[in-house]
């Protein structure tokens, strides 16, 4: 039968949102009976030390990339990039970090309980009942908790295509996920290697394979799909060090069309003029066209097909994905070194990828970088219903697809008057619907349960930086659980929900249809969350405020803010 846990709190994910949500839930109740369930061996989720590898850098900066509390320390020169680094130093910190939080004697890493898969989660008599299994022994463990925190992310699960053939394929066929503990790039045994996916996860597992002496093949697919992703350059300009910093600033972040960055005379000029709206529009006008002059799809002198590589949306839209260069030699590397094709996969055979378009190419492994689905799958589709997760559309209650279908148009109207720029996007491919959106109140918790205060998601957005966005919400769902809050109506929750669905299919396109996506919206969101919690997000000054990127440092001090605004559970005192 296994073993039952009786626990205060469950946090499942040990990645950056799940560190975060434990250790501001136990800097307020240092004594609460809280562990941490995570299906890897390792801390970190995305950025642990199985799936990293020494040529997989972040796409964020120093002074970014660690929380408020504790700094990271600076990598050497000859691991930074305009301020960019690699993966391993975020990994440094995210150990050392959960061994240096004590509560109560324990160490946060001493609350983390690795290879426990969660199997299914119920509510059973107002209480959260977890079954999971043991990944060493396939024991079943269950645990009992008042509260849940679900921090296990956007990039656990791979997505992994239907490749007809696999069978006979005889070469190794792996996901992105599992690329870092893979031994692809030693292996002598592996030269020619085929990679599958537009993507920044495809580009970073191509660019070293390319400096590991490897033969590589770089296949996109060219229908049911938004095209490849940019690659934008991360050179900073003016006092700022890279294009990071810009995007940091409370400033850049009005150039967005977003409730999330408030209303002020500044941004009704920007998107309620014409004058506003040109200017906007000229803005990223200027950043689509400097990216593309930088890659010089069309006319840089290339081995195969680099002008596949040309982005089918304007960056503005985001209709796809994208990221920034860490390498200044990135474009001739590819250029001179990688066969690009836009085709589909027909099928597989004796270590060959056969192509729709007729071409077959000799292939030794076959790596995927075709993206991931929400970890949800230990929740049924009735609870996913419930407490306003994606699921399959065709399962929508009928009730409940009439009522968002009318608040959303009533929520789109307001949308298009207020940011009319969004009415016309450019001719975009848009990906077949198949999940309704998820439906989050400020993206952390179900309209259902704001009786209970039981659960909370962290970390289940699309963000520049995951660090911020995390920290917040990890104050934000700790007042909340503990009924600091008070929240407005359903029906305002509802309305607000509806708005930024509405608003998100708009800005962002295909990728909008998920209702979390916020690329450019990161710092409005957080200053809202915060706001909200009746904390200072604000703390520099205006003019610095304004101007100067959002650090981690910013923060600093939170904790304490906090427990002058609502005290501590018992004596609250830390080790």
């Amino acid at each position: 039968m296994g073993d039952t846990h009786e626990l205060d709190v469950v946090v499942i994910g040990a990645g950056i949102s799940g560190i975060s949500a434990a250790k501001f839930y136990l800097d307020i109740h240092p004594n609460c009976r809280l562990v941490v369930l995570d299906k890897d061996q390792h801390v970190g989720g995305t950025w642990n030390s199985r799936r990293s590898y020494d040529r997989f850098w972040t796409q964020w900066t120093v002074g970014t990339a660690e929380f408020s509390d504790i700094p990271m320390p600076r990598p050497p020169e000859e691991d930074l990039y305009h301020e960019f680094f690699k993966a391993k130093y975020t990994t440094e910190y995210l150990e050392n970090y959960v061994d240096q939080q004590n509560y109560a004697g324990r160490t946060l890493r001493d609350r983390i309980r690795f290879g426990i898969e969660v199997q299914s989660i119920r509510k059973i008599d107002g209480a959260w009942v977890v079954s999971t299994k043991e990944e060493a022994s396939g024991n079943p463990q269950t645990f009992h908790c008042s509260k849940l925190m679900v921090a296990s992310g956007l990039t656990s699960v791979p997505y992994m295509p239907v490749l007809p053939g696999r069978e006979k394929f005889g070469g190794l066929i792996i996901h992105q996920e599992a690329f870092g503990s893979s031994n692809i790039l030693s292996s002598p045994h592996i030269q020619k290697i085929t990679v599958l996916g537009g993507g920044k996860s495809s580009a970073d597992m191509i660019y070293a394979a390319v400096k590991a002496g490897k033969s590589v093949t770089w296949v996109i697919k060219a229908t049911d799909t938004t095209g490849p992703a940019f690659f934008l350059s991360p050179k900073g300009k003016g006092p700022y060090k890279n294009v990071f910093e810009i995007c940091m600033t409370r400033l850049a972040a009005t150039f967005t069309p977003s409730f999330l960055n408030g209303e002020t005379w500044w941004t009704r000029f920007l998107h309620g003029s014409s004058y506003g709206v040109k200017l906007v529009r000229s803005f990223w006008d200027a950043v689509d066209k400097q990216t593309r002059k930088d890659a010089d799809y069309e006319g840089r002198p290339n081995l195969h097909g680099f002008e596949k590589l040309s982005p089918h949306s304007p960056i503005f839209w985001q209709n796809g994905i994208g990221g920034l260069l860490n390498h200044d030699e990135f474009f001739d590397l590819i250029a001179q070194n990688v066969r690009i094709y836009s085709a589909d996969i027909l099928s597989l055979g004796p270590n060959l990828v056969h192509l729709q378009t007729g071409e077959k190419i000799p292939s030794d492994a076959l790596l995927c970088g075709t993206g991931w689905v929400p970890s949800l799958q230990f929740l049924s589709p009735p609870l996913c219903i419930e407490l306003g997760l994606p699921y399959p559309r065709a399962s929508t209650p009928h009730s409940e697809q009439a009522l968002w279908t009318q608040l959303e148009a009533a929520a789109d109207e307001r949308v298009l008057a207020s940011f009319r720029q969004l009415a016309h996007p450019p001719p975009y491919y848009q990906r077949p619907v198949t999940h309704t959106p998820y439906r989050l109140y400020k993206h952390i918790t179900p309209l259902c349960d704001a009786e209970a205060r039981s659960i909370v998601f962290i970390g289940h957005i699309h963000v520049g930086s995951y660090f911020r966005a995390v920290e917040s919400q990890a104050i934000w769902a700790t007042a909340y659980l503990d009924g600091k809050l008070a929240l407005p109506s359903e029906e305002k929750r509802r309305e607000e929900v509806a708005l930024f669905t509405a608003w998100c299919r708009r800005r962002y396109l295909s990728n909008g249809q998920g209702g979390n996506w916020m690329t450019f919206e990161l710092v409005g969101y957080t200053d809202s969350l915060l706001k909200e919690v009746g904390l200072r997000s604000h703390r520099k000054g205006w003019w610095r405020d304004l101007f100067e990127p959002c650090t981690a440092k910013d923060l600093r001090g939170l904790r304490e803010e906090y427990v002058r605004l609502y005290g501590e559970d018992g004596e609250g005192k830390r080790d």
